[in-house]
């Protein structure tokens, strides 16, 4: 990422009505979903939505008869009241079950939104774990995954919504039937009073997602920027470099071109917006003159009056409510577009319908033919015309310059990735023909990069073979191979310490210490396959040597990749491979490879020189 880059323009795509309703399809497939979250929730959700909608109906008309029953009462020479304080008793009732059926309501949305939140935040995780390790590697996968992470929070809102919408269509219904028994022209004029606000919100909910949209690459660089100012893991280099001026200048040159996209929509919707209230207030005062002016020729009852107007004031409310959140609506639904385009990205990475399983020992070893591999939307080869055999109990050595290929290439052993052109046969056989989880249990990967995980002590150790977390002799037979059981027994809990400084009481590591600990992961499995992909880069040259001499002992019989940039440790394998540019250039013992005099013998001799 360059932080460096000035703000691109904001893309903006118009989103036309008919492609609002098409966006509504994406609403089953969303209730499918809260429906799989929790059907005893679900159900109920709608059971009280639908005894709420009939409360409004039910007050209003309760209204009437109490008004109605007043002014009889007040001609009558015996004022009986019974009737009266019954009808204003059954009006609490009424009130009291409306409000507590909109309490159970908030209550079963906060508790379903959240469970759906859950739900399709390990949907989300679930199917990542699916997708190819360079799938990850591309940006146009990140900003649908990170689309995909925001509706996992803001779809639960789309879940109240499409509900409340359902609600008030009844409620209307109920609404409708009495108004227009007194007046149908009455629900033309609340049309035309509503339709230009319904229009006016529509078209700034347009504006609002595609600028969301268009912003998504540079929120992800903000929240980058975010991190990178205020984080224990860039604190060392932010200091020493002064890089806080720069960071901070960076922020704000994004979040001030953020607030002013916003504020600009923000302030035009407003205005238009106070203007279409005004039309909306217009109509409604238009149909309540109609109304009175029936009340006072004596066309209808005070009572009738009374309901009547509530009814139309209410359905106004309804109608504009409906009619915005419509926009919402279908506006959350294209957001559903984004979710659900990120189920559909599937892995390159195929499983066999017949997989075989992982050989129980290794018979031929795993033999590269023309294999050539190529990131997604890069034209530069990583690895290509790789041609050689890794040999049961063989120790290999990979050696390169930066950018050689080495990682790619154990990556493809392990199959991170599969060959772009050629393919990799073990024992004979494709190795896509096989098992992928037994494939990847078999093999076991310690890469430089690895993960210092906040966990225990042990848990950091366990990652190597989750399944085992409970296995403490394992464990510690793992920190012994990978001599970090000295560091076990200096930390305070032992075991059981919390690494790191994320949490309470945690202990932070040296780099030589947390590489020890991931050591111990690849001891964790009993695989065949071994690779370090310079994971002791932090250890000085006398530590690495005495890890890699004791790999090399430990593995016996086991075949093991091991990249290093020192000679020291790279001649201790049987045989290594020399790459640049992603090809193979030479392959042989060390002394061999020293005899031949070719690129292993000058980058042997350029090390070699420092030490002089």
């Amino acid at each position: 990422m360059n932080i460096n880059r000035p703000p691109k323009n904001t893309i903006e795509t118009k989103i036309t009505l008919k492609e609002r309703f098409d966006a509504l399809r994406n609403l089953p497939a969303f209730f499918k979903l809260v429906w799989q979250t929790n059907r005893w929730m679900t159900a109920v959700n709608a059971l009280l939505r639908i005894a709420r909608s009939a409360m409004p109906l039910g007050l209003l008309y309760i209204g009437k008869l109490i008004i109605d029953k007043v002014v009889t009462i007040s001609h009558e020479p015996v004022k009986d009241m019974t009737q009266l304080w019954e009808l204003v008793g059954l009006e609490f009732a009424l009130a009291i079950l409306t409000d507590a059926l909109s309490r159970a309501i908030t209550l079963m949305d906060s508790l379903l939104g959240d469970l759906f939140s859950n739900h399709t935040s390990v949907k989300i995780m679930a199917h990542a774990a699916t997708l190819d390790l360079d799938q990850f590697e591309d940006s146009v996968f990140y900003d649908k995954l990170e689309r995909a992470r925001q509706q996992t929070v803001g779809r639960t809102i789309l879940l109240s919504q499409v509900m409340s919408q359902v609600q008030d269509l009844i409620t209307m219904g109920f609404l409708a039937v009495g108004l227009m028994t007194f007046n149908p022209w009455l629900i033309v004029l609340l049309l035309i009073a509503i339709i230009p606000a319904f229009l006016g919100e529509s078209y700034f909910n347009d504006r609002s997602y595609a600028l969301t949209r268009g912003q998504t690459p540079e929120r992800r660089e903000l929240d980058y920027i975010r991190y990178l100012g205020a984080s224990d893991e860039t604190a060392k280099e932010v200091k020493i470099f002064d890089l806080s001026g720069f960071i901070i200048n960076r922020f704000k040159q994004l979040s001030d071109k953020f607030y002013a996209d916003n504020k600009r929509l923000a302030i035009n919707r407003s205005l238009w917006g106070t203007f279409f209230a005004m039309l909306g207030s217009i109509g409604y005062y238009g149909a309540y003159v109609v109304i009175i002016v029936r009340a006072v020729q004596g066309s209808v009852t005070i009572g009738e009056l009374a309901f009547l107007a509530g009814s139309f004031r209410q359905l106004r409310a309804l109608l504009e409510g409906i009619l915005t959140r419509f926009t919402a609506v279908s506006q959350g639904a294209i957001y559903l577009r984004d979710f659900f385009e990120f189920f559909e990205i599937e892995p390159k990475i195929k499983l066999s319908a017949n997989a075989l399983p992982f050989p129980k020992t290794i018979q031929q070893g795993f033999t590269f033919e023309d294999v050539g591999f190529r990131y997604i939307n890069s034209e530069r080869w990583a690895n290509r015309h790789l041609n050689f055999t890794l040999y049961p109990g063989e120790k290999l050595a990979l050696v390169g310059e930066n950018g050689a290929g080495k990682t790619t290439l154990v990556k493809l052993l392990s199959r991170l990735y599969d060959p772009t052109e050629g393919r990799i046969l073990l024992d004979g056989i494709d190795l896509r023909e096989y098992d992928l989880a037994s494939l990847r249990l078999n093999v076991g990967i310690i890469f430089q990069d690895y993960l210092r995980y906040q966990m225990s002590f042990a848990q950091n150790i366990a990652v190597g073979k989750i399944s085992e977390q409970g296995n403490r002799p394992l464990i510690e037979n793992s920190a012994r191979q990978s001599l970090a059981d000295v560091l076990a027994a200096k930390l305070p809990a032992g075991y059981n310490q919390q690494l790191g400084k994320r949490f309470a009481d945690g202990v932070e590591l040296s780099g030589g210490e947390w590489q020890k600990v991931a050591l111990a992961r690849a001891y964790m499995r009993d695989a065949q396959l071994l690779i370090l992909d310079e994971p002791t880069s932090a250890l000085d040259a006398r530590a690495e040597y005495n890890v890699f001499e004791r790999f090399a002992e430990l593995t016996k019989g086991r075949s093991a990749v091991l990249i290093s940039h020192r000679f020291s440790t790279v001649r201790m394998a049987d045989r290594i491979l020399v790459l640049e540019k992603g090809e193979l250039i030479e392959i042989g013992s060390h002394e061999e490879l020293l005899l031949k005099g070719g690129r292993y013998a000058e980058l042997f001799d350029l090390q070699a020189a420092g030490y002089r």
